[in-house]
């Protein structure tokens, strides 16, 4: 079996302690992915659609979207990656703390690939983000750039 190709990922999370626990869980487990990290809904656009500073950055294979953020919420951000004729092949892991089922049946609605809630203990978190990371990488066939 051959080894799979790294894949850009795309992290939108405003929450400096998530984003240094996904970089060490990239880190630890020895992801070859490329992390790319945006603090806010409005820059994710800009990065998807390669604008502005973003002009010359890969496209990325999987989205990892927190819903609650600043400048344009998890859930915008969703709904235009969704409806964008260009990104919308994009598969997109809602990564969140919450856990309210109106979240969930939003994100589902919105057409999010999957929806993780965050566990709090750092351990559980970089085990979710590295099964996350696994199932994207090993398991599902991702469509061509």
């Amino acid at each position: 079996m051959t080894e799979p190709l790294p894949i850009e990922v795309l992290l939108v999370e405003d929450d400096p302690g998530d984003v240094l626990m996904t970089r060490e869980a990239f880190e630890d487990h020895k992801l070859r992915n490329s992390l790319h990290v945006v603090n806010n809904g409005a820059d994710a656009l800009l990065f998807l659609r390669k604008q502005g500073e973003f002009a010359g950055v890969p496209t990325p294979d999987l989205v990892l979207l927190d819903l609650n953020l600043p400048r344009m919420d998890g859930r915008e951000v969703l709904a235009e990656i969704k409806a964008d004729e260009t990104l919308r092949r994009i598969p997109v892991v809602v990564l969140t703390t919450s856990e309210a089922e109106e979240d969930v049946l939003r994100s589902y609605n919105l057409h999010a690939n999957a929806y993780v809630t965050k566990p709090v203990d750092f351990e559980q978190f970089v085990n979710v983000v590295r099964q996350v990371d696994e199932f994207f990488l090993t398991v599902v066939r991702l469509p061509p750039a």
